[in-house]
């Protein structure tokens, strides 16, 4: 598909409604103006400073193998610290490689909804990561995402590739100042995991209560390729609808998908994630954790779909309710298109139970404290497949994310 009949596609596609989720009027929100580049990290304004680490985003760049950070629709920063690794604006990888546009929207089709077309016709940058063949990146690559103007639309398309035999780990971090009352953030994000590959993909979602998120993600997993996916949301958001797809088309490719999710004042979530099981001896596991409190409104979704011999799917889904006020809807799905092949899930949604609030009441604890030990304990998903270093940098941002909300 060429550019021409690309833009032809998005331009039909422009008053599609998603499938999913509530409806936006993307007419509503603008582009805004250039912010000037920035000579490092600790440059960017004292006043976002903490918005950036509260995204899991290193400002001294310590134990990075390398930073971008887009605010609002301008490219401020990008460096690669690593050989062996790509880091830029995906508009100037366009332009520095042509062979780019073989992976421009294979994973995700251009006319999926008014979401993606708007990305294609109003593109402002996104990130383009690449670890060359045979290339082991064990220290991660950080990456922000940053919206700093009110009413602002940020539509990036992100590209990340990880070539035969070689090792990719992301941090990667979504937010927004506390200033910035309302603004819509549309991000299609392209994942190709190549032969024997591996990429660990760590998402923080720092939002506030007036953000409009949209993501649109897919990856292409290869024979023995792995993908794993971290994601974390513990502040308000607006209304947010996301469902990424992991494509294992490759022979004992596997995919791993967790999140975590805490829902709380008037927030509405429409969150999941699908694997479709293509390629022999292919494997998935799905394991979410969503807390509702207030008003929140959360729908998990999870889904397997098994298409090959011996391929193997759990999923794993739990919610807990904190508010009478507040709903979980858990919607596991299992799709088997074959008898050899191996598919379960279990889901539960329920309360703190009141014996374990006592049991903890009678050692010592307060029912707030006890409460406080409870929800981490449910929360605590083992981060699986990660170098040490990473695993505990993952840990941390979690333990710093919860804080916000205990």
């Amino acid at each position: 598909m060429n550019k021409k009949e690309t833009i032809e596609r998005a331009r039909r596609a422009k008053t599609k409604k998603a499938a999913l989720g509530e409806d936006i009027a993307i007419e509503n929100f603008v582009t805004g103006r250039e912010h000037d580049p920035l000579n490092s990290l600790d440059d960017f304004p004292e006043e976002y400073q903490q918005d950036l680490l509260d995204a899991g985003i290193e400002p001294s760049e310590k134990d990075r193998s390398g930073s971008f950070l887009q605010q609002d629709c301008s490219v401020v920063f990008s460096t690669v610290k690593y050989n062996g690794l790509e880091l830029m604006s995906t508009t100037d990888a366009l332009k520095e490689h042509d062979w780019l546009k073989d992976y421009l929207w294979k994973a995700v089709p251009v006319d999926m909804d008014k979401y993606t077309a708007e990305v294609e016709l109003e593109q402002t940058h996104g990130y383009f990561i690449r670890s060359e063949a045979g290339s082991k990146v064990t220290m991660p690559v950080q990456s922000c995402l940053f919206i700093t103007t009110d009413k602002i639309g940020q539509k990036v398309h992100n590209i990340i590739i990880a070539e035969e035999d070689s090792e990719l780990h992301i941090i990667t971090g979504c937010s927004v100042s506390h200033a910035v009352n309302s603004a819509l953030h549309l991000g299609v994000s392209e994942f190709y995991v190549k032969k024997g590959a591996k990429i660990t993909f760590t998402m923080i979602h720092n939002w506030s209560r007036g953000m409009e998120v949209r993501p649109r993600s897919a990856v292409v997993i290869e024979d023995d390729g792995v993908f794993i996916s971290n994601y974390i949301l513990m502040t308000p958001v607006k209304s947010l609808q996301m469902y990424p797809t992991a494509y294992c088309v490759g022979r004992n490719a596997r995919a791993t998908f967790q999140s975590i999710i805490y829902a709380s004042g008037d927030t509405k979530i429409d969150s999941g994630s699908r694997a479709v099981l293509q390629g022999e001896g292919s494997r998935s596991e799905i394991i979410s954790r969503v807390i509702a409190t207030d008003n929140a409104k959360v729908i998990a979704r999870s889904d397997v779909i098994g298409e090959a011999a011996n391929a193997k799917g759990h999923i794993e889904c739990r919610g807990l309710m904190l508010s009478d006020s507040a709903e979980v809807d858990s919607i596991p799905e299992l799709k088997a298109t074959r008898k050899d092949l191996d598919l379960s899930h279990e889901a539960a949604v329920g309360k703190i139970a009141e014996e374990e609030i006592q049991y903890l009441m009678a050692r010592g604890l307060s029912e707030e404290e006890a409460t406080s030990v409870i929800i981490r304990g449910f929360l605590n998903v083992d981060i699986t497949g990660l170098p040490d270093a990473l695993a505990r940098e993952t840990k941390k941002m979690f333990d710093m994310s919860l804080e916000k909300v205990m």
